[in-house]
């Protein structure tokens, strides 16, 4: 998986995952909610990777597609503001396939003529001209493309099964078939990454004109096998240093090549931000098909059953695959709002920030918490907003920790 599919779909201690005794109730998602679409199959699970997938052999795709049209007559809004197809490897779909999951979603939303913004996750081996030109053809207008590395032999550490030659063939595709929203998705800090080689390959990419990219900092997330071979000591992470003049290097040539960052780890040329994932970061409402999926509705998040089987069984039978849901207290609610929007280059005021918490009462230890950081330079003000300094910006995730900690 590239881009984030929502904020909550990684392992977060902080967040409670309580299995109901009964099966969570749900509601259509109002008209023009964000959609997020999961296909949670691959050619191979990545070895970072904690999202839901698993490889596509073996599963009746045609059967998991049926199912989440199914999900979406029942739950999905008319007229999303945005479209998202995570996963997985939504481009692992055949042509027919991709037809049959996007002319049944326009026929239940009406997507095509009303979203701002369609987004398709896709991987090298499995993008050439005809795949971009389908996705152009059923309506997706945003492509990203997950390169992760440029060195073959990283890209085996991954797990990944395509080659460096792969990722360009498939990027030069997808322009030649007309795409004209394009997203690349490299991670850096891999152990031994220097930044020399960094500079190199970052600007390889950048030269590629794309507008926008994704650089993440490689992490280990609770079960993968990164996890378990950090733990075996069989990986290692990069320094502290090393991770810090990476992720400065990363700022200063996006910068140089025309795309400004305007998130922590995403970099847009003007007026190509991911208006999808913004929707994430602005704490705002959306709604998730697929297994694995997660929903915000009102204050309430809710996920789908992370199972093959499960999920298609569930829908087939009651047209409700959810597994959990939370209602967090506003105070932990006030808190992701500060985090989530400080992970912005436009930073987040106090009077958004309980706004989108649906927050009512004294918030007054949100904005002394804010004023402490803003002493301590890790703030900055603008007007009313406030957003990570240069020096707050590297430390975006104890910040984080400091209102989750302070205010939950």
């Amino acid at each position: 998986m590239s881009e984030p599919a929502t904020p909550w779909t990684r392992a977060d201690p902080t967040l409670a995952r309580g299995v109901p005794d009964e099966t969570p109730r749900r509601e259509r998602a109002a008209a023009g909610t964000p959609l997020y679409v999961h296909l949670p199959f691959c050619a191979a699970k990545c070895h970072y990777c904690d999202f839901f997938s698993v490889p596509a052999e073996g599963h009746d795709r045609a059967a998991m597609i049926a199912a989440i049209l199914r999900e979406a007559e029942l739950f999905a809004p008319r007229a999303p503001r945005t479209v998202f197809f995570g996963g997985g490897t939504p481009s692992l779909l055949s042509i027919a396939e991709l037809t049959m999951l996007l002319d049944g979603l326009d026929r239940i939303t009406g997507f095509r003529g009303a979203a701002l913004e369609v987004t398709a996750e896709c991987n090298p081996e499995s993008l050439d001209r005809d795949k971009a030109r389908a996705f152009l053809d059923l309506g997706v207008r945003r492509l990203s493309i997950g390169f992760q590395s440029l060195h073959d032999d990283v890209l085996k550490l991954f797990g990944r099964v395509h080659g460096v030659d792969d990722s360009f063939r498939a990027f030069e595709a997808a322009r030649a078939a007309g795409v004209q929203e394009l997203n690349v998705d490299l991670i850096y800090a891999v152990p031994g990454q220097t930044a020399e080689a960094w500079s190199t390959d970052l600007t390889r990419v950048l030269r590629l004109g794309s507008e926008h990219l994704s650089a993440y900092n490689l992490t280990f997330e609770e079960d993968t096998v990164f996890r378990r071979w950090l733990e075996q000591g069989r990986l290692a992470k990069s320094p502290e240093d090393v991770e810090l003049d990476l992720f400065e290097l990363t700022r200063e040539l996006t910068r140089a090549h025309g795309l400004e960052a305007y998130e922590i780890s995403n970099f847009a040329r003007a007026g190509h931000a991911c208006e999808h994932n913004l929707n994430y970061w602005r704490n705002g409402e959306y709604l998730g098909i697929g297994p694995s999926a997660v929903s915000k509705q009102g204050t309430r998040r809710l996920g789908n059953v992370k199972a093959i089987g499960a999920y298609a069984r569930r829908i087939q039978e009651t047209g409700n695959a959810l597994h959990w849901e939370e209602d967090p207290p506003a105070s932990t609610r006030l808190a992701e709002s500060w985090w989530l929007g400080l992970r912005l280059a436009e930073g987040v005021s106090a009077r958004e920030a309980a706004e989108r918490a649906r927050f009512e009462g004294d918030d007054s230890a949100a904005r002394k918490l804010a004023g402490e950081l803003e002493e301590q330079g890790l703030l900055e003000r603008q007007e009313d907003r406030l957003r990570l300094s240069a020096r707050g910006l590297p430390l975006g995730d104890w910040v984080a920790k400091r209102f989750l900690d302070t205010l939950s």
